[in-house]
């Protein structure tokens, strides 16, 4: 049979663009399908403009600190709206690089929603396109809670884009989301509730760093609620009341909720053509990315296995570099290095204590604490923290874990280290970088009792 093409890709995200243009490199023709701006959530509804928001508000630490070491800087404000005209502009700039790269790789864009039609053929409106093999990377959404009142709060994505800052506001999560956001907020000048269902943030992750970070929050003036939820939303004039389960009432100018998101996947015709899926509506995959019918990939967090831009990226290359370049590769996501964007920062990279010790693992732990030099003249009290999770009969680091300033930065090089199963007698022979906050990771000597 003639195709239309030999891969064709449903979303046009980091993954499906990097996919893409990685299978055009090498020959076959090759099509992207979306339905909104290229570029996808994380260079449109996430990780870039939330990260530039977060350079913004970064500031206010600057102007803080700055009496310390001498200065004087009266009169400084933020312009919210002209922090998010240059966040908007930046990203405009983003979108039509990722255009210009897919044109000069060879992809053919196709605007509009795609939708299975057999294993196949994709709708695209009035039209059919057909294809040998279709990758399928559509990312997720956020969802809301079945709370009365929620068409008054809004999600991760609209908050990106308010264009005034609300004196007060209420954000119910814990996650990434959740943490990111009321620290972008609080250093913006707003009061910060922060509201949650268990008794820590970042369910998941070490239990060190979530408590460690709990008090850096709290330290920053972050209102935690934690064991409660949001039962009701109403208008009260321009405000919003606010009810939680333990019958406590706020009043707030925004409600932001960051409750999760879900693989974007209703409407794609799944059901139809026989892709399974999950409980949350996922793409079932093996571990080269094939769905339950051959011939239809999927990637990304649409898979919900690893939900992040450069795994996403390291799947779709992977498939790519399987079909077209003869260089079978499975993505290993054993040792993968993540970060929260929280303020103070959060950084990790392998196992926490409780996934060792749930892997039968026995361990030595180290960990320590102090007061980053900055903070010493600038007065602030905030400590970092930073913690090895090690097995204890081969000495191989299992885990990095870091809260504090360039977290994101520090664990990226640890990530090399731990692919390379690095063991912490290695860690130890270390020569550290002084003076630096990165060079605890290789001068921590005694375990935690």
């Amino acid at each position: 049979m003639a195709y239309d093409f030999d891969l064709l890709t449903i979303g046009a995200g980091s993954g499906g663009v990097a996919g893409s243009r990685r299978a055009a490199s090498y020959g076959p023709r090759v099509g992207i399908i979306e339905e909104g701006r290229i570029g996808g959530t994380c260079v449109l509804r996430g990780c870039v403009p939330k990260k530039l928001l977060i350079y913004g508000v970064d500031i206010a630490d600057t102007l803080a600190d700055a009496a310390g070491f001498g200065w004087s800087i009266d009169g400084a404000s933020l312009d919210w709206a002209k922090l998010v005209a240059a966040k908007d502009a930046e990203l405009d700039r983003l979108h039509g690089i990722y255009i210009s790269m897919l044109d000069k790789a060879g992809v053919k864009r196709i605007e509009g929603r795609g939708v299975l039609v057999d294993a196949h053929t994709v709708q695209v409106g009035e039209q059919r396109f057909t294809a040998e093999r279709i990758m399928i990377a559509t990312g997720g959404w956020p969802t809301l809670p079945d709370v009365p009142g929620k068409e008054l709060a809004i999600t991760s994505n609209e908050a990106l884009d308010l264009k005034s800052l609300p004196e007060r506001i209420v954000i119910f999560g814990a996650g990434y989301i959740a943490v990111e956001f009321a620290g972008i907020f609080r250093a913006a000048g707003c009061a910060v509730d922060l509201v949650f269902r268990g008794d820590q943030v970042l369910r998941g992750f070490d239990g060190e760093v979530r408590t460690h970070l709990m008090e850096s929050l709290a330290a920053r003036g972050i209102n935690l609620l934690a064991g409660r939820t949001i039962t009701g939303i109403t208008e009260e004039g321009a405000a919003r009341r606010v009810t939680l389960s333990d019958g406590s009432v706020i009043l707030a100018g925004q409600v932001m909720f960051a409750t999760g998101r879900a693989p974007n996947t209703k409407g794609l015709g799944l059901e139809a053509v026989g892709v399974e899926t999950g409980a949350h509506g996922e793409i079932l995959v093996d571990s080269w990315s094939r769905t339950s019918v051959p011939g239809i990939y999927a990637v990304g967090d649409v898979t919900n296995r690893f939900n992040l831009t450069p795994v996403a990226i390291a799947e779709a290359r992977a498939v790519a570099e399987t079909l077209y370049y003869n260089n079978p590769m499975s993505v290993f996501e054993n040792v993968v290095p993540s970060a929260v964007f929280s303020r103070p920062e959060v950084g990790t990279v392998g196992l926490s204590e409780e996934a060792a010790l749930a892997a039968g693992h026995t361990l030595d732990i180290y960990t320590t604490r102090f007061r980053p030099m900055k903070n010493t003249i600038s007065g602030r009290g905030e400590r970092t923290f930073m913690k090895l999770v090690v097995d204890q009969p081969t000495q191989r680091v299992l885990g990095a874990h870091m809260v504090g300033p360039d977290s994101a930065e520090i664990i990226q090089g640890l990530a090399v280290a731990l692919t390379c199963g690095a063991t912490k007698q290695q860690f130890d022979r270390t020569i550290g970088l002084h003076p630096s906050a990165s060079e605890e990771f290789v001068t921590m000597r005694d375990k935690r009792a």
